[in-house]
């Protein structure tokens, strides 16, 4: 097991309503992503725990891309990976946000 934290800024915070959100299930090639409104303004935190160690540089590249394209200022995500490929971590990370910004 490998775990880190990833520390970023947005360009603006997460739109919506949403407090928090859970996505995903971890199984075998998939992964659990906890997501809820606890920091401030844009900053946003990402703890990852993945039983895939030495991955850290592709963490960050995916996490990088991640917030250039949905700005989810304002968010802490709590990843629980299972060795999910990082299409499908993408995937779950934007099937997040996109739960905060339409939940009531």
């Amino acid at each position: 097991m490998e775990t880190f934290t990833i520390r970023a800024q947005a360009r603006a915070p997460l739109p919506g309503a949403g407090r928090q959100a859970i996505v995903g299930v971890v199984a075998s090639g998939n992964l659990e992503v906890l997501l809820e409104r606890s920091e401030t303004g844009d900053a946003v935190v990402v703890d990852v725990t993945t039983s895939a160690r030495g991955f850290r540089a592709v963490w960050e590249a995916v996490v990088a891309d991640f917030i250039a394209r949905s700005s989810p200022g304002g968010v802490r995500f709590s990843i629980h990976d299972n060795g999910a490929r990082p299409d499908t971590v993408t995937l779950r990370l934007l099937q997040g946000v996109k739960l905060l910004e339409t939940q009531p």
